[in-house]
């Protein structure tokens, strides 16, 4: 934990994807409420099935979802929802003719019942 998830749809031509996950990673990183630098994991999956809304053409969008163990502040997880919305809005180019969406979630996990271990 925190667990970083992007998620965005393969039409989205030229997204760097080792960039925009480093990008993000040094977001969570940075925040004074993230002890371990080690701790934070991200994944990306680039989607070739999606549908958006009810005229899909010439749409595409980007989606992360950062999961932190439950017990930060609100202002804690707003400051990381806004960095990681700047890096989106910084990186996540917009080819021609599609409409792109970014969006952030931040995610309480439960600490009674996630599990982490280090081999």
């Amino acid at each position: 934990m925190p667990h970083l998830h992007i998620e965005y749809t393969d039409n989205l031509t030229g997204l760097n994807e080792r960039e925009l996950m480093r990008e993000l990673n040094a977001v969570v990183c940075a925040h004074p409420t993230v002890a371990d630098e080690a701790d934070v994991k991200a994944r990306i999956a680039r989607l070739s099935d999606f549908y958006i809304g009810n005229q899909p053409d010439n749409r595409g969008f980007v989606h992360v979802q950062l999961q932190l163990m439950a017990g930060r502040t609100e202002q804690a997880k707003k400051e990381m929802s806004d960095g990681l919305a700047a890096v989106l809005r910084r990186l996540v180019p917009q080819p021609a003719g599609i409409m792109v969406q970014l969006s952030v979630d931040v995610a309480d996990m439960d600490k009674a019942t996630y599990f982490k271990g280090r081999l």
